[in-house]
C-alpha cells in the first residue's frame, strides 16, 4: 500500500518555552518541565531545543547516556568540557557531535562577560545501546558550499561525513534568495525534519520562516526546498 506523504508545521512562536534568567529556552518537544503529548518527538529526533544563554551562564557537570547530542552555535560562543578530557569553545557557524554512549558527564557554559549565546542542541536516539563515547566537531566555514545541502553526519560515515549511531542524516542546507535546494528521494530515509535557522523557505506549499520546524513524513522521492530570502538550515533525513 502506498502511503501519503503528509507535512506538519511547527511554529516557533507555538514551542514550549523556559525563562531561568540566565537561561531562554524554546523546545519543539517536550522536554523538561514541559510536556505536549502531540509533540514528544519525531522518528528518533528527541530534542530540538533552541537556547539563548547569558553571559557567564551555563550548565554545570551532569550525565547522559544512549543518545546522540548536536550542538549548533549561531551566534556568541560555548565553552565544552567533558568526562573523556575533551575541552574546546564552540563559535558561530560550527557543530559538535558527542555520542553518549554507555555514559559520559560534561558541562557547557557561555564564556563571555558581555555577550549572548544562541545556539541549537539537537538529541538523536540511538539505534546502538552502550559503546564508548565519541566526540567530533565541524566548521561549517570550511565545508559548507552555497545554494546547497552539505552531508555533516550519517549511518555510515560516507562522503566525507561524521559517522553517527543512528539510520539518519543531518545537512546543513544554505540556499540564496529565489534559489532551490533539491532532497533526493530515499527509500530508506523517507521522512525528514526541517528546522529553519534563518531566513524564509516553502517546502510544499508549506511556508516556514525563522525557527519554525517542519516533518515531512512519507517522502521517498524527494522533495523541493525553495527559499524567498536568503536562509539556512538544517535537515535531518530519518527512518
Amino acid at each position: 500500500m502506498k502511503l501519503e506523504t503528509r507535512i506538519t508545521k511547527r511554529p516557533a512562536d507555538e514551542r514550549g518555552h523556559a525563562d531561568h534568567g540566565w537561561l531562554q529556552a524554546r523546545f519543539t518537544f517536550s522536554f523538561a518541565d514541559y510536556f505536549d503529548p502531540a509533540h514528544i518527538g519525531f522518528r528518533t529526533l528527541r530534542v530540538m531545543n533552541n537556547d539563548t544563554i547569558h553571559p557567564g551562564g551555563g550548565f554545570g557537570t551532569h550525565p547522559h547516556a544512549e543518545m546522540e547530542i548536536f550542538t549548533y552555535i549561531i551566534e556568541g560562543k560555548l565553552e565544552h568540557k567533558d568526562s573523556m578530557g575533551n575541552g574546546a569553545i564552540i563559535e558561530p557557524g560550527n557543530l559538535q557531535y558527542m555520542s553518549a554512549g554507555g555514559g559520559i558527564t560534561h558541562s557547557e557554559f557561555n564564556p563571555s562577560d558581555s555577550e549572548k549565546t544562541h545556539l541549537y542542541q539537537v538529541w538523536l536516539r540511538p539505534n546502538i545501546a552502550g559503546g564508548e563515547p565519541r566526540y567530533a566537531e565541524k566548521q561549517l566555514a570550511e565545508i559548507a558550499e552555497d545554494n546547497a545541502l552539505t552531508l555533516l553526519y550519517s549511518g555510515d560515515g560516507r562522503d566525507g561525513s561524521t559517522k553517527i549511531r543512528q539510520h539518519a542524516e543531518i545537512h546543513f542546507g544554505r540556499a540564496d534568495s529565489e534559489s532551490t535546494l533539491q532532497v533526493s528521494g530515499s527509500d530508506q530515509l523517507p521522512h525528514a525534519w526541517i528546522q529553519v535557522i534563518k531566513g524564509e523557505l516553502s517546502v510544499m506549499g508549506e511556508t516556514l520562516e525563522t525557527a519554525d520546524g517542519l516533518a515531512v513524513e512519507y517522502a521517498p522521492q524527494g522533495f523541493s526546498i525553495e527559499a524567498s530570502e536568503d536562509s539556512e538550515l538544517l535537515l535531518f533525513r530519518l527512518n
